[in-house]
């Protein structure tokens, strides 16, 4: 499944899944990043999976990289039909104060609001990767219709909470950030949790998120 393992610096590696972007590969990268996990494997210290990557740090005293590349290459994958996913229902209010870039994608996308809605909100996203900034995920894939480019000039700050959509992806914005995403929507949910120290992320690569759309008076009465 893996294309390539490489050197990633002095105490990383690199395995090199392909160049596309789509749920299968991404599934690929997910095995393989959560039967390391499962393993425990003494000397590894962080992975980071990206779309069709997966980077392995390991610890120079206790591992080195023959060390790692001959378990990946050894490993026990995990049947895909067994990796645990969460279904995740995630509430947006698209209140004019929220949704910053709807008029642009009206302009850019040629369809009305109402429609932009009913394709995103009807929709089932496919969790990739988190990242960016602290367990912001990228969510896919959007439908053909809703696929615009990164605004022109990036905001210097885009609300927490935000919703976007860029290019093939959803993602929420889990803390006040730059950003050039087009924001549709905010969620008043917390989406990356800190004092979680086992898992800070409300959602992880290869869970599965619905979007539900709620009110203002929703919105500001939801955590109480």
């Amino acid at each position: 499944m893996i294309k390539n393992i490489s050197n990633l610096g002095d105490a990383a590696l690199y395995c090199d899944f392909g160049n596309e972007v789509n749920k299968e590969i991404n599934s690929k990268v997910i095995r393989y990043f959560k039967s390391i996990q499962k393993q425990n494997i003494d000397g590894i210290n962080n992975l980071t999976p990206s779309y069709n990557k997966l980077i392995i740090s390991f610890d120079l005293r206790k591992k080195n990289f023959q060390d790692i590349k001959k378990l990946i290459e050894n490993l026990d994958i995990i049947n895909e039909d067994k990796i645990k996913s969460n279904k995740i229902k995630i509430p947006v209010c698209c209140d004019e104060n929220f949704c910053l870039d709807i008029n642009r994608l009206e302009e850019k996308l040629k369809i009305t609001r109402d429609k932009i809605y009913e394709k995103f909100f009807g929709k089932e996203f496919f969790c990739y990767m988190t990242g960016f900034i602290a367990g912001m995920p990228f969510l896919g894939d959007l439908d053909n219709e809703l696929r615009a480019k990164r605004l022109e000039t990036p905001r210097v700050k885009v609300p927490k909470g935000s919703v976007g959509l860029t290019e093939q992806f959803a993602n929420i914005y889990t803390f006040e950030s730059p950003g050039g995403w087009n924001i549709i929507g905010n969620t008043p949910i917390i989406i990356f949790d800190s004092s979680k120290e086992n898992n800070p992320n409300l959602v992880n690569p290869g869970d599965e998120v619905i979007f539900e759309q709620i009110t203002r008076d929703q919105y500001n009465n939801y955590n109480e």
